[in-house]
């Protein structure tokens, strides 16, 4: 992407490496609390297996990955859908959630619940064998597309995904808009834009008009919205930070960043996040550092209902910044 969407890093060696204030102690001090809302989004992380080895994943997922949700756990959580009635949306992610055997059970199962029923594609897996009709099936089902593309541009997508990324990607959005996706019809196709490095993202709504006018002049491509998404610090892109001696400069950047309004909206307050495991998480950040939620394990086995976890409290640590800083940062894109 060009230099103009850059946020400057903390350049001064003395302010990066001040000592950091906790993060709990900087929302009292802006007079916030974040407590818990009623459960709406509930996000499934259904195996760490992935068709791609992206240097930003905070979930270091990639080929030789194999966690995965096992049968029983697709059935409680069929099981649970129905147990919190403030939940509309059922967030499938990964890895990559296709190569999952059971996603397509449990992606109608959140369709025939009434729920929206999200995939995040990296666009690339529909081109893997025994996926050839996912798209279809993504497409009969009515389910939501939210595809990584972390560029309009050849070079910056495959520096952080691979060579030959960026052509597989651009033939698969083509073949959804083929399908009716990002048309305005009903069919849901979002993009993803993460940072090319140790910086915040630009504006949402600036960078989504670039998105737009760069894909449908150069390849014909229609979406809905554009979410930017900051880089966590935290597993692959943490040890890329550390690599460059850059994690205590990027850490400060998202301090000296922290926005009170996006803290507002932070998505852990309506979203459990459930890992390979059955275990419950308040984001899926979390689920990385193994901080479960409410402070102690609990897994879908250990509740009654899913609504049972709206009263228990937020875990919250250094990373959190990531998601208050600037603009904020969610799985829904932009906060503030």
């Amino acid at each position: 992407m060009s230099a103009r969407i850059d946020v400057t890093l903390v350049a001064d060696s003395a302010a990066a490496g001040r000592a950091q204030p906790d993060f709990e102690t900087t929302l009292r001090a802006h007079g916030l609390a974040l407590p818990r809302t009623a459960l709406e989004v509930l996000q499934v992380n259904l195996t760490a297996r992935c068709n791609l080895a992206c240097t930003h994943c905070h979930v270091e997922s990639g080929p030789k990955r194999t966690e995965a949700l096992d049968e029983d756990g697709i059935e409680r959580l069929i099981a649970l859908l129905p147990t919190a009635p403030a939940l509309h949306t059922l967030d499938l992610t990964g890895g990559a959630p296709e190569l999952h055997p059971q996603f397509r059970r449990l992606a109608a199962a959140g369709r025939a619940h009434g729920l929206k029923v999200i995939d995040r594609c990296n666009l690339t897996v529909l081109d893997e064998p025994g996926q050839e009709d996912t798209a279809e099936f993504l497409a009969a089902q009515g389910i939501a597309v939210v595809a990584s593309l972390p560029c309009y541009s050849s070079a910056n997508v495959e520096k952080q995904r691979g060579k030959g990324v960026f052509g597989q990607s651009i033939a698969a959005l083509q073949r959804l808009n083929a399908l009716g996706y990002g048309r305005g019809d009903g069919l849901e196709l979002d993009l993803v834009y993460n940072p090319g490095g140790a910086f915040l993202p630009p504006a949402q709504a600036a960078l989504e008009a670039d998105y737009r006018a760069r894909l449908q002049a150069d390849f014909g491509i229609v979406f809905d919205r554009l979410y930017t998404l900051a880089n966590m610090p935290i597993k692959r892109f943490l040890h890329a930070l550390q690599r460059e001696r850059r994690d205590a400069e990027y850490m400060q950047l998202l301090i000296d960043h922290f926005n009170p309004r996006a803290a507002e909206g932070v998505m852990c307050r309506n979203l459990v996040s459930v890992g390979w495991d059955g275990t419950l998480y308040d984001c899926d950040f979390n689920q990385m550092l193994a901080m479960p939620a409410g402070g102690a394990r609990s897994t879908l086995w250990d509740i009654a209902r899913l609504d049972d976890i709206d009263h228990r409290p937020i875990a919250f640590a250094s990373h959190c910044y990531g998601c208050t800083a600037g603009s904020g940062s969610s799985c829904g894109g932009a906060l503030a």
